[in-house]
């Protein structure tokens, strides 16, 4: 697949790094619009190819009583609006096979968790919307793995695949990231790096899961020199107030210096 297989998607002739950049999870209008207008305006000035990401609910929380969404179709219908208000392609994450077709009337891409990559009723639902698949890497699963993964998307009658690594599992409460298995799974399709959630620490004792968002730049160089084809980041203007997944989450702010200096990393990478 290409990136031109995706609507709306700008600036796919700069040989860029492609972005899928947003929240956690959606928590209303008003903060979906802060987020991708902040975002949008940097990928214009910086020529980055770029896809609002944005969960419309979080069926893998650790507690019963964590945050898991403002309801399926009112976020649903916030991420179609950012597509509409922004001009911008989104995507969103699926939990179970009904949720493929539902989602694919608001979104452009539809994305797998890496719990549940190897779920083959979700995967082949998600080719068959026609819509761009994002499979993440299981936490528990080599590289080489992810071509039976691939393979799913493409026996389903679809070649819009894309495989995300974020991070294999490090002891019970750490992840790494192995830059070993980008240059692999290029071979099966194009590959992202799921910068902010390889720096997560889960199953923490309180049910809440920790992260190194200190270490977002220092990961997210390694990808750039190591040709991974696109990069994920979760965002947010206030990160320790965020719903879901903000002790990993790269503060707003500090969005345009990193990418200012991923693309100056990316042109002198390809100089050589």
């Amino acid at each position: 697949m290409t990136l031109q297989d995706i609507p709306k998607i700008k600036h796919t002739d700069n040989n860029n790094f492609f972005l899928l950049c947003g929240p956690c999870a959606i928590e209303g209008e008003d903060m979906a619009y802060r987020i991708a207008e902040k975002v949008v305006s940097i990928t214009d000035k910086l020529n980055i190819p770029y896809v609002f990401k944005g969960s419309f609910k979080k069926a893998n929380r650790s507690r019963i009583d964590s945050f898991t969404g403002i309801g399926d179709e009112n976020a649903l219908e916030i991420l179609a609006k950012v597509s509409e208000k922004f001009d911008v392609p989104t995507i969103t994450d699926i939990h179970e096979v009904s949720d493929a077709a539902k989602a694919a009337q608001y979104v452009d891409v539809l994305q797998i968790p890496a719990f549940l990559v190897r779920q083959t009723d979700l995967v082949v639902a998600a080719a068959k919307t026609g819509k761009v698949v994002n499979l993440k890497k299981g936490q528990f699963m080599s590289p080489e793995a992810m071509k039976h993964a691939v393979q799913k998307v493409k026996d389903a009658g679809s070649d819009k695949a894309w495989i995300t690594d974020r991070g294999t599992m490090f002891g019970y409460q750490d992840m790494i990231v192995d830059f070993r298995g980008i240059p692999t799974m290029k071979h099966y399709a194009p590959v992202v790096l799921d910068v902010t959630h390889s720096l997560q620490q889960p199953n923490q004792s309180a049910g809440v899961t920790g992260g190194r968002p200190d270490m977002i730049e220092t990961i997210a160089r390694a990808g750039v020199v190591n040709n991974v084809d696109g990069l994920f980041i979760e965002t947010h203007f206030d990160p320790a107030n965020a719903k879901s997944d903000g002790a990993n989450m790269l503060h707003l702010d500090n969005l345009e210096g990193l990418l200012t200096n991923l693309v100056a990393i990316r042109k002198l990478v390809q100089s050589f």
